[in-house]
């Protein structure tokens, strides 16, 4: 770990990452990729220790609010929050200026602020999205060794469900060969059905491989998949989208189970849903 001041914290579309670098593990970390300019180890955190104060100053001169996109690129809630606890100092700025918030995380430890998630919810919106691969937790532990079992993040969507609070799942990405069956996909919509998420993020079944994520994805493989590094090589050689065999398949079941509950499915329709912010007709809707 180490510290780091910046000078902004928000981009122009309200997206914000606390930490940079992160520590779970995930063997397809795209964020791992040289095109970020990490310049230093991925897993030495840098803490942005100006950060709340940036972000409470930023929203101080934001003429309207919006909503704040935060943990697409490093999770919000990797095991050095417990004790810096800046996400939870962020979330109070961003309840006390009145913006919306959609956070994303793979850790049960977004439980610990359920409390601001659900203020922020009932004053503005809050949209909490949580990232699933596979429904076996055993093959999560090696594909994703140092974050929560699927099976507590599924707890984390149902408790959210409970505290009136939208959720969206990242069902991605989707392994060639590893986590790319039908069997594992219906698990995983089982999920999302009864834990009531209201959108799926899917952009089909497989995976993006970059220059140092590949790498870090191949070592990975050596250990665990001993047999299928060489198979990637041979089908995908250094191609950027990995797609599966199975994709066509699987991308038709997804589309057919989440039209039956009415789960929103395009990329495009789950990003504005996650977006949207009309604070005064959601404000009519909750009076009707």
């Amino acid at each position: 770990m180490h510290y780091k001041r910046y000078k902004t914290i928000l981009s122009p579309s309200g997206g914000m990452n606390l930490y940079r670098g992160c520590t779970h593990g995930c063997v397809y970390c795209d964020s791992r990729s040289t095109c970020y300019q990490f310049d230093h180890e991925f897993e030495d955190i840098e803490v942005k220790e100006n950060a709340v104060e940036m972000l409470d100053r930023e929203l101080r001169r934001k003429r309207k609010p919006c909503m704040l996109v935060t943990g697409a690129m490093c999770d919000p809630y990797i095991p050095l929050e417990e004790e810096l606890r800046v996400t939870r100092r962020s979330l109070e700025v961003v309840l006390r200026h009145g913006f919306g918030l959609a956070i994303q995380t793979k850790s049960a430890r977004i439980m610990r602020d359920i409390d601001l998630l659900e203020e922020i919810n009932n004053k503005t919106r809050c949209v909490v999205q949580m990232t699933l691969t596979t429904r076996d937790d055993e093959l999560c532990r090696v594909l994703e060794p140092n974050v929560s079992l699927t099976s507590e993040r599924f707890d984390v969507l149902c408790a959210m469900r409970e505290r009136g609070i939208p959720t969206v799942v990242w069902l991605s990405p989707i392994l060639p060969f590893i986590n790319d069956t039908r069997e594992n996909i219906e698990g995983l919509l089982d999920y999302c059905v009864r834990a009531g998420v209201r959108a799926i993020v899917y952009f089909g079944a497989g995976v993006t491989l970059r220059d140092g994520d590949r790498e870090y994805f191949y070592r990975a493989l050596d250990r665990h998949f001993p047999a299928l590094k060489r198979k990637y090589i041979e089908r995908y050689g250094n191609a950027y989208v990995c797609n599966s065999d199975n994709d066509a398949e699987l991308s038709a079941l997804v589309r057919e189970r989440t039209r039956q509950h009415g789960i929103i499915c395009g990329v495009d329709e789950a990003f504005a849903y996650i977006r949207e912010f009309d604070v005064a007709a959601r404000q009519l809707s909750m009076l009707d």
